[in-house]
């Protein structure tokens, strides 16, 4: 009876069938996880699970059986999108934090300018204000370059009051 020889697998319990020494689950889906092996046979089947397992070679099937779970998991949580969600809302997360960090950067980098600028004996002239998102930086190149930074959706980023233009000044929010 299955891999061990005391209990059937978790899918043989669940199939209500007699496990095989052979069973091709039984290494996969032991006995003591029945929810396992119940979540991926709904989403998937017991037979198109035990086709992608004996077309795997025996090394890659626990690997592909955890992918399994997984996936399985996912569409029971999220039956139209499933992990891809999950990916999609961790790359968004991604996106916004990289953002604040680049403003967070800008605004250090202004910070600096303007104390660099008031500690030299000829006053240079700013071009921008404080609180606004738009800065013009000077690289190692000595090239100017303007940078804009978006507004996110997320109120906690910026103030949905600031307005931010352009170089040709029309809105690039809407």
């Amino acid at each position: 009876m299955g891999g061990n020889g005391s209990s059937p697998c978790a899918s043989c319990k669940l199939l209500r069938r007699r496990c095989a020494k052979d069973c091709i689950f039984a290494p996969y889906f032991p006995s003591d996880d029945p929810h396992k092996f119940a979540i991926v046979h709904k989403v998937f089947g017991a037979s198109n699970v035990s086709k992608m397992l004996q077309e795997l070679p025996l090394h890659q099937r626990g690997d592909a059986v955890s992918s399994l779970v997984y996936e399985a998991n996912a569409r029971m949580r999220d039956p139209v999108y499933g992990c891809v969600g999950a990916i999609s809302y961790l790359q968004n997360q991604v996106s916004q934090l990289q953002m604040q960090l680049a403003v967070a950067q800008a605004e250090i980098l202004c910070i600096q300018m303007q104390q660099d600028s008031s500690s030299m004996e000829t006053p240079v002239q700013n071009n921008f204000e404080a609180d606004d998102k738009s800065f013009l930086f000077h690289n190692n190149l000595s090239q100017h370059q303007y940078l804009n930074f978006p507004s996110s959706t997320d109120h906690h980023v910026f103030q949905d009051s600031l307005k931010r233009e352009s170089f040709f000044g029309h809105d690039m929010v809407s």
